[in-house]
């Protein structure tokens, strides 16, 4: 008819719900005491100068490997004990806590940005462009992640900066074969189908109707790989590849340890402990998230 506006509408299975989406997430006990756990590890990392007064660089060899204690030596009290070169291990789990939610805040990110934008363009257009870069990241998935970044890390050295774009190069292909996969589905929709009918470019039909629907399961996916950066990157710490001293890192506290781990149990499970709760306050996120943005789990009420 002259003069009438066909308007097509995107899916709205996303956008039911009522309730904001941290208020759902919070519905859940799960998802609740993640989200305190992080909440709590994180003001602490961010405010370990307020916490505790020590240096974490700062040496005392008259108090070296000493036992966690509430008793003052010399004038100071060491909750978490001291380590073989007599600086605080408290202030020296802080900083570690802080390297180690800097690392994953800045990875993730950064990966999911390029994941997206690579996994969107070659599902959406397909032809040779999709096949090369597939290839690229069949080729880099089928090498250990580990093996990898060791690699990388002996070409660009090792350092804050370093460890975060060798974690990106390791992470971005699984995001790009998600996102792919799910645009494959989504190209031949009807309403992908309908905006094209009626002269809708490339660009506008991928940011206005499938970036909409990629969204929720790129979300759910960047909360469940940010305890695996994590762990990534305490792993090159404790090889001796990652953070460098003087600033501590939890795996380099670990990597330390090795050397007086059986008459010093506090030093090896001090930063394990921190390690796992943190991957366990992301995990209970992601899995509550997971649940919150599933539109199967949804429709079985589980909400």
């Amino acid at each position: 008819m002259a003069g009438s506006t066909l308007v097509f509408a995107r899916p709205r299975t996303e956008r039911r719900g009522l309730r904001p989406l941290a208020r759902r997430v919070l519905r859940s006990p799960s998802g609740a005491v993640g989200v305190a756990l992080l909440a709590v590890l994180t003001a602490a990392a961010f405010g370990w100068s307020w916490v505790t007064p020590y240096d974490p660089a700062a040496q005392d060899l008259s108090v070296t490997v000493h036992p966690p204690s509430l008793t003052p030596i010399r004038g100071n009290v060491h909750l978490l004990g001291t380590d073989q070169l007599g600086r605080d291990i408290l202030s020296r789990l802080l900083v570690g806590l802080r390297i180690s939610l800097l690392v994953a805040l800045a990875v993730v990110p950064l990966s999911v940005l390029l994941g997206l934008v690579m996994g969107m363009v070659t599902g959406y257009r397909g032809g040779w462009l999709d096949l090369a870069l597939m290839r690229v990241v069949d080729a880099q998935l089928a090498i250990p992640t580990l093996l990898l970044m060791v690699a990388v890390v002996a070409v660009l050295g090792s350092g804050l900066l370093q460890i975060v774009m060798v974690l990106v190069i390791a992470g971005w292909p699984t995001y790009a074969r998600v996102v792919r996969a799910e645009v494959l589905a989504l190209r031949e929709r009807e309403f992908v189908a309908a905006a094209r009918a009626v002269g809708a470019s490339d660009a506008r039909i991928l940011a206005r109707h499938v970036l909409h629907n990629v969204l929720p399961t790129v979300l759910v996916l960047a909360t469940l790989q940010l305890p695996v950066v994590i762990v990534l990157e305490a792993a090159l710490s404790f090889l001796g590849l990652g953070i460098q001293p003087p600033t501590p890192s939890l795996g380099q506290m670990l990597g330390h340890s090795q050397e007086v781990v059986w008459r010093a149990w506090w030093m090896p499970t001090i930063p394990g402990v921190a390690i796992t709760l943190l991957v366990l306050a992301f995990n209970l996120m992601g899995d509550r998230l997971r649940d919150v943005l599933d539109p199967r789990l949804r429709g079985l009420g589980q909400l």
